[in-house]
């Protein structure tokens, strides 16, 4: 028996399963499954449709092991990655033992809207339990969360309702008290250790684009794409990590790289530092940008980027 067989718990009460995080883009699902989980495994930054890929990360406890969902937000697709984002989502629903609807309490929308909602119609399918979570709770009264249970309620049979504030960590606990009780009687899936099936490359092209939606507006970071060339851990040496940045158009190709190569060493730089956090290593860091134009409406390089 290796040592990671032996790191796994599997008493007969055991209980693991997947849990599905969908809703509409910016309401906090990122934040939440970090939160969650206790560690960073999804960039989180202001700007809708961060997450293009379905995330998983794994929260292993002494009686259950949740792997969490984190899927791109819900939205009518505009491009070919769009599409492949929303096959992330409904892929992530068929997987779940649990599916938790998150909204945002500051701008919740009202229940009998859902019916024009992808999320609602994605649910009206759905097998698994459904919890609803509101979240940022921490923005708004107290007093205005009831009318928003109400009418969410009367729409669908949730099994629960959690109001919760990811980011202050209110009302964690007794979701992921909720959650282990509906998932199935069940050895972990995954060592106890494992935090995602994801690889380190996955992770570093990822911390890129979290530093390229950071700092530029929305015609950048939407028309880029992050590919690593080349990942090698060298002896006595620091990593050694190539990656190419794809945009659409030159003139973003211009703008990302900035005046003197200013904006690319500052992207690069901010990038390094949240990897070598994240890798607990030193690196270094080599950024390229490409064009390739309308990569996104292009089945073969969203297969290429991982998208398909």
């Amino acid at each position: 028996m290796t040592e990671s067989e032996r790191a796994v718990p599997s008493p007969s009460s055991f209980r693991c399963g997947y849990v599905a995080i969908i809703g509409k883009p910016n309401v906090g699902k990122s934040t939440l499954m970090n939160a969650l989980i206790g560690q960073k495994i999804s960039i989180v930054t202001r700007k809708p449709q961060t997450t293009r890929h379905k995330i998983l990360g794994i929260l292993t406890r002494d009686s259950d092991q949740m792997i969490f969902l984190d899927t791109p937000g819900l939205m009518k697709p505009e491009y070919r990655l769009h599409d492949a984002m929303m096959d992330a989502a409904r892929s992530a629903i068929v997987d779940a033992d649990v599916v938790l609807l998150m909204i945002d309490a500051a701008d919740p929308g009202k229940g009998q809207d859902m019916e024009d909602e992808p999320a609602f119609a994605l649910l009206r399918v759905c097998r698994a339990p459904v919890f609803l979570v509101i979240n940022k709770l921490d923005l708004v009264k107290p007093e205005s969360i009831l009318p928003v249970i109400a009418s969410y309620a009367g729409e669908f049979a949730f099994k629960e309702i959690f109001p919760v504030s990811a980011l202050q960590l209110i009302g964690t606990p007794e979701l992921l008290d909720g959650l282990s009780r509906e998932l199935p009687v069940h050895p972990a899936y995954y060592p106890a250790e494992s935090l995602s099936e994801h690889s380190e490359r996955f992770f570093v092209a990822e911390l890129i684009r979290e530093k390229i939606f950071e700092k530029f507006r929305d015609e950048i970071p939407y028309s880029t794409a992050v590919q690593i060339a080349d990942f090698r851990e060298l002896e006595g040496r620091k990593d050694l990590i190539q990656a190419e940045i794809y945009v659409e158009r030159d003139s973003q190709k211009g703008t990302l790289i900035g005046k003197d190569g200013s904006a690319l060493k500052e992207v690069g730089e901010l990038a390094r530092r949240e990897i070598e956090a994240f890798l607990g290593r030193p690196v270094y860091l080599e950024l390229h940008v490409k064009v390739e134009g309308q990569w996104r409406k292009k089945d073969q390089w969203l297969k290429r980027f991982g998208y398909r």
